[in-house]
């Protein structure tokens, strides 16, 4: 209540981030490992903050087509 309006910048999307972040960890620990974050929150392809989110996330190729994401999938375990 201390931030008002500037708490949802201050810590809400820091702790999303986070959170996301730490999910991908769970997914993907080693160079091996494939997986498919999926985000299906509209908001965040288009909301101005959708940055200070995706700078939390490790290194990884980003779509916003469903068809890539199941070609990849499909691709991943059929190896």
């Amino acid at each position: 209540e201390l931030l008002g309006p500037a708490a949802f910048g201050a810590i809400d999307i820091p702790r999303a981030a986070m959170l996301l972040a730490q999910a991908t960890g769970r997914l993907i620990r080693t160079a091996t490992d494939r997986g498919v974050v999926a985000v299906l929150d509209p908001r965040l392809g288009k909301a101005n903050y959708r940055w200070d989110i995706v700078r939390a996330l490790p290194p990884m190729k980003r779509t916003r087509h469903r068809a890539e994401a199941e070609a990849f999938l499909r691709h991943i375990t059929e190896t």
